[in-house]
């Protein structure tokens, strides 16, 4: 394997489009690292820059110690798996797997060995004699990452490859592709548009904005310690709550609009003490939004609110509430009632609040 070096990598298009701006990573060696952001964000034209698709117009990409910038995609050692699966129509999956080995001209026993130890780790055995439109998307998904097996790259390259997929198969295939992972100890460069996907799959995440990289970090660290608003409010399902206020000038409460008073965390006031009297924006997870009862948590801190929605998931229910202009999404207890239209004032844990410049938009606390 090897490790994948991207410094002071960008991308302008004619036009003077900037896809991709003086981005610097690396990838170590067996690392499994995936980049997330919205449409646009850049992180595919990254990933095909890596793979030799898209030129680079500056910046330097390694592969190992190899600077590849002007080398040839079939010369690069990488292997890179396409959201639309890219499979032979008229071959089986034998063949589609052996394809790219009879091109390099290996012999016919080594071929078939690598197919048959990838279809084996794979769970493709049975469907070898089978033909693309024979299988389901996530047993084609199996058969375009089965074909990069075979090649034993250096370095495998995802592009959103389940995008196309049902929501079961998109879990099924998480699991496997991780498990994958493990079994191979192979270096992944793995880009997605799903959190979901990036926090659950990657060792690493890199979120990208606007073609840049706002933060490269541990999935649950990240989610715990955003850099700025934007990662704040792109990692986690339902995403963080927001609220425009101001710090006390004492820095003992933070102050909303609607009335909305709440205690300052006793270990962050320190830390806020030059924001006392100043605007700042309180950023709450759902999960930190809890009872709406008051009789249940009565010292509590607390938002009056009115209820707008409520989302039954199963395990939990997401409950949107509204107070004054800012609407705001708790995470409550499955089996409660929540009558919309009606008055609510649910219950704030402050302990994990985070706050952000309302200029910057970066973390402060």
């Amino acid at each position: 394997m090897a490790t994948v070096t991207l410094e002071h990598v960008g991308k302008i298009y004619p036009g003077g489009v900037r896809a991709v701006e003086d981005f610097c990573l690396e990838v170590r060696d067996g690392e499994f690292v995936v980049l997330v952001g919205p449409s646009g964000c850049g992180k595919s034209t990254l990933l095909r820059m890596v793979a030799g698709l898209e030129d680079v117009s500056s910046g330097t990409i390694r592969i190992g110690a190899r600077v590849v910038n002007d080398v040839s995609p079939k010369d690069r050692d990488i292997a890179m798996v396409f959201q639309n699966y890219a499979l032979y129509p008229h071959m089986t999956v034998r063949e589609n797997m052996a394809f790219g080995l009879k091109l390099r001209g290996l012999p016919r026993q080594e071929i078939d060995a690598r197919v048959q130890e990838a279809a084996a780790i794979l769970g493709l055995d049975s469907l070898l004699a089978r033909r693309p439109k024979a299988l389901s998307g996530g047993q084609r998904q199996r058969v375009a990452v089965g074909r990069a097996i075979v090649r034993q790259p250096a370095v495998f390259l995802f592009d959103e490859p389940l995008s196309n997929l049902d929501a079961k198969m998109r879990v099924q295939m998480r699991v496997e592709i991780s498990r994958l992972h493990r079994q191979l100890g192979a270096t992944m460069l793995y880009v997605t548009h799903d959190q979901v996907e990036a926090m659950t799959m990657g060792g690493r995440i890199v979120v990208m904005k606007d073609g840049v990289a706002q933060q490269a970090d541990a999935p649950l660290r990240m989610y715990d310690f955003p850099c700025n608003r934007f990662v704040a409010g792109f990692i986690g399902t339902p995403q963080m709550n927001f609220f425009d206020g101001r710090i006390s000038a004492d820095g003992s409460t933070f102050e909303g609009a609607a009335g909305l008073h709440l205690p300052m965390p006793t270990e962050q006031q320190a830390a806020l003490a030059a924001y006392a009297g100043q605007g700042v924006v309180l950023g709450l997870r759902p999960e930190e939004i809890g009872s709406v009862a008051a009789e249940q948590q009565p010292d509590a801190p607390r938002i009056r609110a009115v209820i707008e929605a409520v989302e039954p998931m199963g395990s939990e229910t997401h409950v949107h509430f509204r107070s004054g202009a800012t609407a705001f999404v708790g995470r409550l207890d499955a089996h409660g009632s929540f009558p919309i239209g009606q008055p609510a004032a649910p219950a704030v844990r402050m302990a994990k609040a985070h706050f952000f410049d309302p200029q910057t938009e970066q973390r402060i606390g």
